[in-house]
């Protein structure tokens, strides 16, 4: 079946590719949504109902801290008021004007044998890895995903609870099987679960949810296979919604994991002899009703990229999407309101979209 998807908006946004493809875009339990871009020395900020809107400067703009480390995922509070940064041997909280609120300092992502750190907080050590932090719905919290300082013969990464006040570290767990090449944070629309993504190249990747109550951090992992990435929640569920590392199926979890639906993708051809389709990275909930994914064929050719639509409790195939403009291609990222993103790299344009109404129908 095929379903039509109607453009709500649209705005030429440079650098807008990594609210679709990356962690750029920060969603909030309360459905606002802000872009946080990187732009030159600085992060800039944008509430993204207001850049459709027409307002192209940005809300709230930071000073980044380490201008020449380009790795982490960073967080903005939800009053806008600061913003923590995740760096190669800090996690740093600063305001709009520059000025360091509190660092927590941490083991170098990115050590090097015989090669003592000078002393000099811009120096970058080579290496790819990095963390990530984000600041609770309630801005309390900061959780970040850090190196341990290092004992004799030992490499732990850790997730760390601070206070967001002062960067007090509160609690942490121990992160024994992580080698991450990166990792991204998700909070759940309770205010109480946070889930981490940890990705390991090659190695696979970890998926931990964890919760504090004020005085105990109880966390636990779903990482059966080290094949599962964590990929959206929605206030209509209880659970997660993940995609298999290599694109194989979906499937919808209760917090504990419990695999409550699954999916394998489908081809919208009946070509018997084309390449096998997978599941791609792009996926999440429109609505409590649907969610949104794309596959791609295995011989990864991004023009056959395709847009579908699923059942949100059940993963049902509805159908795949077709784009009045013509072929959209490339990754998808929804809101959670009923619409999506996706982005035309050509243009550098940000499209926002949503299920065409069916004729005769209300």
């Amino acid at each position: 079946m095929s379903i039509t998807a109607q453009l709500r908006d649209s705005v030429r946004l440079p650098g807008g590719r990594a609210l679709v493809n990356g962690f750029a875009l920060e969603s909030r339990g309360d459905g606002s949504c802000r872009a946080l871009l990187r732009n030159g020395h600085e992060l800039e900020v944008h509430d993204l109902r207001e850049l459709f809107a027409g307002e192209r400067a940005p809300t709230v703009v930071f000073p980044l801290p380490w201008p020449r480390w380009d790795h982490g995922v960073h967080s903005v509070s939800p009053d806008g008021t600061f913003a923590v940064f995740s760096g190669q041997r800090a996690v740093r909280a600063m305001g709009t004007d520059g000025r360091t609120l509190w660092e927590y300092r941490h083991g170098c992502w990115g050590p090097e044998l015989g090669h003592p750190h000078t002393g000099d907080e811009q120096e970058v050590c080579r290496g790819l890895e990095s963390g990530s932090c984000r600041v609770s719905d309630d801005g309390r919290l900061v959780w970040a995903h850090v190196m341990a300082e290092p004992e004799p013969g030992d490499r732990q990464e850790r997730w760390v609870v601070l206070d967001a006040r002062d960067g007090r570290e509160l609690a942490w767990l121990p992160l024994v099987d992580s080698a991450a090449a990166g990792s991204n944070h998700l909070s759940h629309p309770d205010g109480v679960h946070m889930g981490l993504g940890i990705g390991m190249g090659q190695d696979g990747v970890l998926l931990h949810w964890a919760r504090w109550d004020g005085e105990q951090l109880t966390g636990w992992g779903v990482n059966e296979g080290l094949d599962r990435i964590l990929m959206d929640v929605h206030p209509g569920h209880p659970g997660f919604l993940t995609v298999e590392h290599y694109g194989a199926d979906l499937r919808l979890h209760a917090l504990d994991g419990t695999v409550t639906a699954e999916q394998e993708p489908e081809s919208a051809d009946d070509d018997e002899d084309e390449d096998e389709t997978y599941w791609d990275y792009g996926c999440g909930f429109v609505d409590a009703d649907t969610v949104i994914a794309s596959t791609v064929d295995a011989d990864e050719d991004p023009e056959q990229a395709r847009h579908w639509l699923l059942d949100a409790h059940t993963l049902r195939i509805r159908g795949v999407i077709t784009y009045p403009t013509g072929p959209v291609d490339g990754y998808v990222r929804p809101l959670g309101d009923g619409t999506w993103l996706t982005y035309d790299d050509r243009s550098e344009t940000l499209h926002r979209w949503t299920q065409a109404a069916v004729p005769g129908t209300r």
